[in-house]
């Protein structure tokens, strides 16, 4: 039996086995089978004037990325050159084009091929080859996302979101730098996202949650790419002014992305691979109302986190007990972790 058979129907799976979170050979699978075929959020659109740099997940994907901004028109291009392959643009700036710094290649801002000195008498230049190679890239308010190799459109991806979502104004929410962080936990990439696709653990792990969260009506929905988890408020105070017996609107697009909606705005979390025992957790914060801050299901995500981290290094060192290969689902409680692991299974077959 491959470690990658997951039972379609949950009353007869079984999880993903542990050699998949501690085998060095299936992380650095993900990398290429996995990551670079999803997409990834790679900036804010806020924070592009003319040229901004990108890496698609640092120290992982590592891939360099340009956003360049010309008149209505947004261009993602490989920030490499087409020479020698250096960098192009290793900051921010204004400029009507791009000019690689080392041997004067110059690209318009649409990534064609412009012009190159000495090079007289080069056959068949400049070719195709010469321009700057287009990413696949799409906006979802201020989140810029892009995709080195996209198995799936990222129309197909986000639907649900965007349907789902249809109510958000999404330039009402403004980017709070002071109330975004990263965090750092001693576990696998996937074991955080598991934890996080199922609000079994919500009564045993978050005392504070649960007080504000009605967990007999909490729900989950899974689409192809993503699911939707629902936290019923248990007082209309702590709801959204839409549906006052929701509390809180947590979207999971596969394989590392987060969109938690609460009543005060949009936490975005981006689950980022570093080891195979080591996750990075980049927070941003959009505050659209400043007024409904530390209260409800998103008053404290700062204390759930840490709550979080602590089981999931729990879960990482359990793992690599000789004595645990795979466990089983709960069908009530953990669609959504079947589903990711289905998704996982799919993508690294």
């Amino acid at each position: 039996m491959s470690i990658f058979d997951i039972d379609p129907d949950i009353a007869r799976a079984s999880t993903l086995s542990a050699e998949f979170y501690t085998d060095e050979r299936y992380f650095a699978e993900s990398r290429d089978k996995i990551f670079a075929r999803s997409w990834q959020l790679a900036a804010r659109a806020s924070e592009v004037d003319n040229l901004a740099p990108a890496t698609v997940l640092e120290s992982f994907l590592d891939e360099p990325v340009l956003f360049a901004r010309e008149n209505e028109s947004l261009h993602c291009l490989a920030n490499v050159c087409t020479h020698r392959g250096k960098l192009l643009v290793e900051e921010n700036c204004r400029a009507g084009g791009i000019r690689c710094g080392y041997h004067g290649r110059r690209f318009a801002l649409d990534g064609r091929f412009l012009s190159m000195p000495e090079f007289d008498g080069v056959q068949d230049f400049p070719s195709e080859a010469d321009n700057l190679p287009k990413i696949p890239a799409a906006a979802l308010g201020d989140l810029l996302f892009v995709s080195v190799a996209p198995r799936a459109s990222f129309e197909e991806v986000f639907a649900p979101v965007v349907e789902r979502l249809a109510w958000v104004d999404w330039s009402s929410l403004k980017f709070s730098a002071a109330r975004s962080r990263d965090y750092f936990v001693d576990a696998h990439w996937a074991l955080y996202c598991e934890n996080y696709l199922e609000g079994f653990h919500i009564p045993f792990v978050h005392q504070s949650l649960n007080a504000v969260v009605d967990y007999d009506s909490y729900t989950t929905e899974t689409f192809r790419f993503a699911s939707l988890q629902t936290g019923r408020a248990k007082s209309g105070d702590d709801a959204f002014d839409f549906d006052e017996s929701v509390a809180a609107l947590y979207f999971f697009v596969f394989p590392n992305l987060m969109l938690n909606f609460y009543p005060w705005g949009l936490s975005v979390n981006v689950v980022k691979p570093l080891r195979k025992d080591l996750t990075k957790v980049s927070y941003l914060t959009y505050v659209a109302d400043e007024s409904k801050l530390d209260r409800g299901a998103g008053a404290d995500l700062g204390r759930v986190e840490y709550e979080d981290q602590r089981v999931v290094e729990a879960v990482q060192k359990g793992i690599n007990s000789r004595f645990y290969d795979r466990g089983r689902y709960s069908p009530s409680r953990e669609q959504g972790t079947h589903h990711f692991h289905r998704l996982i299974a799919e993508f690294m077959k």
